[in-house]
């Protein structure tokens, strides 16, 4: 799909007190959360994070910001079994539900969804994922949403629909109402940190083969802290290894009916 915006950003658009506020907020809930014995391991669809792949006993090799051909060739692994070893994903995590932070963030993307001419449709949105990644951490390349009606939420019923071992449902299910039928529109971004708090971890772009001008766009436009980015669910992205200090992120997606 081509827009003529793939992002649209609003630089220090938090106050630091707030930024601070929501870090020290995800950090309780992360060691609340281990202190029950509750998993605060970021999760992928099909369980292909670094720790899901270690418990399997796997000889796990991380994907970084490298694509999967720059994998085969630099690691000289077979496309058969490519999948089975890299991990794409590394970071802790926790869920937020805060009706002030709605609030505070709602007004950012109806702005970016008119300013940038995408003007898509949306209603509900999905919990806040506060994720916290250390040194050598990341989040390899992925898209958030698919924009077709396959890509719909479905019904998932509590006791009855089975969950995996990190307690999720399987792909595209919930117990949501609100979530049914609806797929990922738009995806917000929060910068939690002041620039010098970290080094890598920056939020990069690919446009695809066939685009014109740069096929991939690092953000650095949005380190400052408090910085809001809100993109398309569909552009593929990740984050690059963090590879000094703690990187703090709030991600939030709205929802909305597939595009027609």
């Amino acid at each position: 799909m081509l827009v003529q915006n793939s992002y649209y950003f609003f630089k220090q658009a938090l106050k630091p007190e707030v930024c601070e506020k929501i870090i020290r907020l995800g950090e309780d809930r992360i060691e609340q959360a281990k202190a029950k014995g509750v998993n605060v391991e970021a999760t992928t669809m099909g369980n292909n994070h670094k720790q899901a792949m270690e418990r399997q006993g796997l000889s796990v090799v991380s994907q970084g910001e490298k694509s999967i051909d720059q994998l085969k060739t630099e690691i000289g692994i077979a496309d058969a079994d490519i999948e089975k070893s890299r991990y794409i994903r590394d970071s802790e995590v926790t869920w937020m539900n805060d009706q002030w932070l709605y609030e505070l963030v709602y007004p950012f993307l109806h702005t970016a969804n008119e300013q940038a001419g995408w003007k898509y449709q949306f209603g509900d949105s999905e919990s806040f994922q506060f994720t916290k990644y250390g040194k050598g951490q990341f989040y390899g390349w992925h898209a958030d949403g698919n924009s077709d009606h396959f890509g719909k939420y479905r019904r998932a019923i509590p006791g009855v629909t089975p969950k995996d071992s990190n307690g999720m449902y399987p792909k595209g299910l919930t117990d949501n109402p609100n979530m049914v039928g609806k797929i990922r529109k738009l995806s917000m971004t929060i910068n939690l940190n002041l620039p010098g708090d970290y080094e890598g971890g920056n939020l990069k772009f690919d446009y695809g083969p066939h685009t014109t001008g740069e096929r991939y766009h690092e953000c650095t436009e949005i380190r400052p802290q408090g910085s809001i980015i809100i993109f398309p669910s569909y552009v593929y992205h990740q984050v690059t290894p963090v590879t000094s200090g703690t990187r703090y992120s709030l991600v939030l997606w709205t929802l909305g009916d597939p595009f027609k």
